[in-house]
């Protein structure tokens, strides 16, 4: 059985950290639940990172369902959290339910929103029919970069203030954890110690009970954002154009396919067919 949402709660209260990975495919997905990754978070960033959209925006729940789907497949052990794209939960309550109900029909134990103390109603709602949540407060790709762009959340005591009532609301909304993104250090240490659910960090300090980074981020494979916050363990981007480079090169010197990666017919038989071409 994989891990459950309660699981992941009872690891803050064992006081062990939470390892978190955004990812979208099979096949990285894969790799990422057999290192052992808590959880695997299917984040509308996949419009940017798989689709080359600009922002998540665009990114519809047919996409998200596409994107659940087949991180569901690949996953034994992770807790799977799917994201809810854009205007698939901010316009009625009832639309919040029904696309959650989508995403955990494609295979998702829980999903995230975005919002924080005004989004508690439709929190409440989502989980009351059976569906867990994860909230997200701090910056919020969704909304917060149309008026502010990408900019450090709680820099001030009344900003500050503001996100850790947030932060309040959603657990007594019935939120099992709350991602914070780029939320101070200070900040996020604060509202970690002030509820009892999971803290879930995007560049938001040590603070938080939990730490989650975008795989290709993380591999070095994607070069058009780099976040502060983002810690590359590897930069196979490099490696992996090096390598279609010698592809392209074998290809054109002839030194590939090579005998080995080749097949043959049986020597009787390609006779016959000779003999057959020739009469």
């Amino acid at each position: 059985m994989h891990k459950s949402v309660q699981d992941i709660i009872n690891m803050k209260k064992e006081k062990k950290k939470i390892s978190v990975i955004t990812s979208y495919d099979y096949t990285l997905a894969s790799l990422c639940d057999k290192a052992g990754i808590d959880v695997l978070l299917v984040g509308d960033s996949a419009g940017m990172v798989m689709l080359g959209y600009k922002n998540t925006i665009p990114v519809t729940m047919d996409h998200m369902i596409m994107f659940t789907e087949a991180v569901s497949r690949a996953r034994k052990d992770s807790l799977l959290v799917a994201d809810l794209p854009f205007m698939s939960y901010q316009a009625s309550i009832e639309d919040a339910i029904v696309n959650s109900g989508k995403l955990i029909k494609a295979g998702a134990d829980a999903v995230k929103l975005e919002g924080g103390m005004i989004m508690a109603d439709t929190i409440s709602s989502i989980v009351e029919v059976g569906i867990p949540v994860m909230g997200h407060i701090g910056l919020q790709p969704q909304t917060t970069v149309l008026s502010q762009g990408y900019k450090v959340q709680a820099k001030t005591s009344d900003t500050a203030m503001r996100l850790i009532e947030d932060a309040k609301e959603l657990e007594q909304a019935g939120a099992f954890s709350i991602a914070l993104e780029m939320v101070t250090k200070e900040v996020s240490q604060i509202i970690s110690d002030s509820i009892s659910i999971p803290t879930i960090g995007i560049g938001s300090g040590t603070g938080c009970d939990g730490q989650v980074l975008v795989a290709q981020d993380l591999l070095g494979m994607y070069d058009k954002i780099k976040p502060k916050f983002a810690k590359r363990y590897m930069n196979l981007s490099e490696d992996i154009v090096k390598a279609l480079e010698s592809y392209r090169e074998d290809v054109q010197s002839g030194m590939f396919p090579a005998q080995t990666n080749s097949f043959s017919m049986d020597e009787n038989e390609l006779k016959k067919l000779r003999e057959k071409i020739g009469s």
